[in-house]
Formats: structure tokens, C-alpha cells, sequence
């Protein structure tokens, strides 16, 4: 039932955001939709997702994750639980930047779509939803994290 409730309101709320960034203006110089201020309980996922990444500490992103919560990779396989969010994210880790183009949250479930990039530079290198839920007023945890490159497939 948690998960048909989440599947309802998340495919609902995902039109208005949606429309509104398609009415946003863009950034001329980079063609990139502008960032929107998080409230306080969602920025803090964003940027203890980005202190785990840019120290390679793959269990501190996946406890970021409800204990259900599936990681879509670009280009891999869902990793469904900590234990294979663990897996798919070992690695060096690296100077992570997210940045929120939309959320919405509603009673124990939201999201937020957003972009990254890494270090310093003006471009996004990508594109992610979260999908989030909480308990009562405990802290927003991922259901899943999916993610792109900006790049074009290779021919």
C-alpha cells in the first residue's frame, strides 16, 4: 500500500514541476534551467549525499537510503537495498555538486529533481530524481535515486 500511495502522488506531482521548468527561462549562456532553494530538511540530503561522495564512503551515501531503497545507476543494473547500494557506489568518490531544479513533498513522501556536476565548473555533467519518504517527522530517506549523463549515447 506505501508503495501504491508513493507511485500515485509522485507520478502526480511530477507534471506541475515539470511544466514549470519547461516555462523557466533558461540560462543563456549555459542553456541549463536555474537552481531552486530546498527547504532545510531536503538540502541537508543533498549535501550529506555529496560529503559521503567526495570521500568515497559508499555505506554513508546507502545510509542516506530507506532500508528498501534501490539506486538506478546510469548505464547499470538497480541496486535494490543498503547491502547492493553499497556495491554499486564503491568507488574513489569525487567533488560531487548537486544542485535541485524542482521538488515537492507531501505528507510522508517527495522528491527532488535535480543536476550535478563535479568540482568547480559551470556545466551540469547530468541529471537525477530522488524519490524520498519519511517516518512521522524523522529525516527525508531516499527510495531511489536515478540518475543520467547529459552526455549523447554512443553510436
Amino acid at each position: 500500500m506505501r508503495l501504491h500511495r508513493f507511485a500515485l502522488l509522485f507520478v502526480a506531482a511530477t507534471f506541475a514541476p515539470v511544466a514549470a521548468l519547461a516555462a523557466q527561462d533558461y540560462a543563456p549562456a549555459t542553456g541549463q534551467p536555474p537552481s531552486v532553494q530546498l527547504p532545510a530538511a531536503l538540502a541537508r540530503v543533498l549535501r550529506d549525499y555529496e560529503r559521503g561522495w567526495r570521500v568515497g564512503d559508499a555505506a554513508g551515501v546507502a545510509a542516506l537510503f530507506s532500508e528498501d531503497g534501490m539506486a538506478l545507476p546510469n548505464g547499470r543494473p538497480p541496486a535494490p537495498g543498503r547491502p547492493a547500494i553499497i556495491a554499486a557506489y564503491q568507488g574513489p568518490g569525487g567533488d560531487l555538486r548537486l544542485r535541485a531544479l524542482a521538488f515537492a513533498t507531501a505528507d510522508s513522501v517527495g522528491y527532488i529533481i535535480g543536476a550535478y556536476r563535479y568540482g568547480d565548473g559551470t556545466g551540469d555533467l547530468g541529471k537525477f530524481v530522488l524519490a524520498l519518504t519519511r517516518r512521522g517527522t524523522g529525516p527525508w530517506m531516499i527510495v531511489a535515486d536515478i540518475d543520467n549523463t547529459n552526455a549523447p549515447p554512443a553510436r
